[in-house]
């Protein structure tokens, strides 16, 4: 099963993204059913099923490919320029839908929820909610009276950040700190701190910045602490499970 499980993946995922040009991708959503590339694309995906599985499969590889055409022009039928991410990401997980449907077909599986749910587990969800979403918000809060000072004593003329960039850096940088704690890789973190510190060096290094300066330290410790302190005593709890 997991021999064919990784032949269906590598099929689909050269298919999708290695062998799909940025032009046909495109003209497809120019010309929808009509363009000559959804059809180009989809004989690439059968070529790549049929030699990866050696001829064999026959039915899947037709199922398969019948879906994946259909999956694909519902998709640009529907597509514009407010949906096409989420419509992305739909189209993708149909695909790999279909491929969990047709392993299933071949080699039924059972998913064991009460082995999903054990303590360990939710555990570890637990704790990612918290690195994420929760230290996120209170930092927010804990920063919130610094907040208009900054948006006072910032330049006009530096122009904006990205909508949301802070909020997705802070939370992929929890994310590594967390990761580097349950690896036991400790120094990796000093590394992370010192990258960080790099790509604020412009920002930090004007002295009429030093209201963004004192708030970007602040931040950056709040950070680091919430993540290494969830590491600490997610160890220290999975220890005495």
């Amino acid at each position: 099963m997991i021999l064919l499980t990784l032949k269906l993946l590598l099929a689909h995922f050269i298919g999708d993204f290695m062998l799909q040009p940025s032009h046909w991708v495109d003209d497809k959503l120019e010309k929808k059913w009509k363009s000559k590339y959804l059809y180009w694309h989809i004989g690439v995906h059968l070529i790549l099923l049929l030699v990866l599985l050696q001829f064999q499969y026959l039915g899947i590889v037709g199922i398969i490919i019948a879906t994946h055409y259909l999956i694909d022009l519902g998709k640009l039928t529907f597509t514009n320029e407010k949906n096409y991410r989420w419509l992305f990401v739909v189209d993708q997980v149909l695909h790999l839908l279909v491929i969990t449907g047709v392993i299933y077909l071949l080699t039924p599986f059972d998913i064991d929820f009460e082995t999903l749910f054990v303590e360990k587990n939710l555990l570890f969800i637990t704790f990612l909610v918290f690195v994420t979403y929760v230290s996120g918000i209170l930092m927010r809060m804990l920063l919130a009276p610094y907040i208009a000072e900054i948006l006072k004593a910032e330049d006009p003329d530096e122009g904006g950040s990205l909508k949301n960039a802070g909020k997705y850096i802070g939370m992929l940088e929890r994310l590594f700190v967390f990761g580097f704690i349950l690896t036991d890789q400790w120094a990796a973190i000093g590394l992370l701190i010192t990258a960080k510190s790099v790509f604020r060096f412009g920002d930090l290094n004007k002295g009429k910045n030093r209201k963004l300066t004192e708030y970007v330290l602040i931040g950056t410790l709040l950070s680091f602490g919430l993540a290494i302190l969830s590491g600490v005593v997610y160890n220290y709890l999975t220890d005495i499970l």
